[in-house]
């Protein structure tokens, strides 16, 4: 999940257009990492000794290590431990953005360091993609709002980024979540998470973005909005909440209860103080996920 949460990070610092993020990251899996890009994450040379060697393999017939070790920018061991490395995927992303032209390799270098310090990430770990490491990136991502937010809607929040991973694709860009007490509807499925974890949870998105999520999800060509799309969307929340509601009680012991999932007609939905959107944006629309206590119900702070 690391690049969809540096995809958020460059919009916030107004880096990079939505557009050209979403270009970037839908492309991800089509490219291969730099010897550059990996070299200048892992702190061995700087972007100018990248831009240096990238115009000097212009001039001469030799690869990117090659020239680096003649230049004594890389010594042979550094150079075979980033042969053998497994980059994260930001990185990928981050370059897909450099080829693309929106950035330049120094502004890359300057967003990596802030991006890593800000997250406490620490080189040649990130890649392995540690549980407890993604949820500190869940935390991370909800502390720009300045307001704390429950342990069980952040553990749901986790899970929920982990199956849109599974479900639906990896080429999406979460945006800063947004504390609301009502939210007007587009196309809203509701599900209602009773027992010790009491939430309201919710998806919202526009018809024709409902039919190409639907389509990913279903793994199926839909071509108008009717009852299969919106029984894709039902299902979709429904085996979500399942999950969440069976780690809960495995990793928790805290046991919970599923209404049935279902298509709200309110124009506006009234939640609760600590309610949260987070918008999503995949290539073909954005996605709205709403998450709210239940008020009246015990532990609506705390899992």
């Amino acid at each position: 999940m690391y690049a969809q949460f540096f995809g958020s990070y460059l919009l916030s610092k107004n880096a990079v257009t939505p557009k050209q993020l979403t270009e970037a990251i839908s492309h991800l899996s089509d490219v291969h990492i730099k010897l550059g890009t990996l070299a200048m994450h892992m702190g061995y040379m700087t972007a100018e000794e990248v831009n240096e060697v990238c115009f000097l393999q212009t001039r001469e017939d030799k690869h990117f290590g090659q020239i680096a070790i003649e230049r004594n920018y890389l010594f042979e061991d550094q150079l075979n431990e980033l042969l053998n490395t497994q980059s994260p995927d930001y990185l990928l992303l981050g370059q897909n953005l450099v080829d693309m032209g929106a950035l330049t390799n120094n502004q890359l270098e300057e967003l990596l360091l802030g991006y890593q310090q800000e997250n406490e990430l620490k080189y040649g770990t990130e890649s392995n993609e540690i549980p407890d490491e993604t949820m500190q990136l869940v935390n991370k991502f909800f502390e720009q709002t300045g307001r704390p937010i429950p342990k069980n809607m952040l553990i749901y929040m986790n899970l929920l980024f982990n199956d849109l991973v599974r479900f639906i694709g990896f080429d999406f860009t979460p945006l800063t979540p947004v504390f609301v007490t009502s939210y007007d509807t587009n196309y809203c499925i509701t599900q209602r998470i009773t027992g010790v974890l009491p939430l309201l949870t919710a998806i919202d998105m526009e018809p024709d973005t409902a039919i190409a999520f639907a389509g990913r999800y279903a793994k199926m060509d839909f071509n108008e909005f009717n009852e299969y799309v919106k029984a894709s969307l039902e299902d979709f929340i429904n085996l979500h909440n399942g999950l969440f509601s069976v780690n809960m009680s495995n990793t928790y012991s805290k046991e919970a209860e599923l209404d049935p999932p279902g298509h709200t007609e309110e124009k506006s939905l009234k939640l609760s103080d600590d309610a949260f959107i987070v918008p999503i944006i995949y290539p073909f629309g954005t996605i709205y996920f709403i998450v709210s206590s239940l008020p009246g119900e015990e532990d609506k702070k705390e899992a």
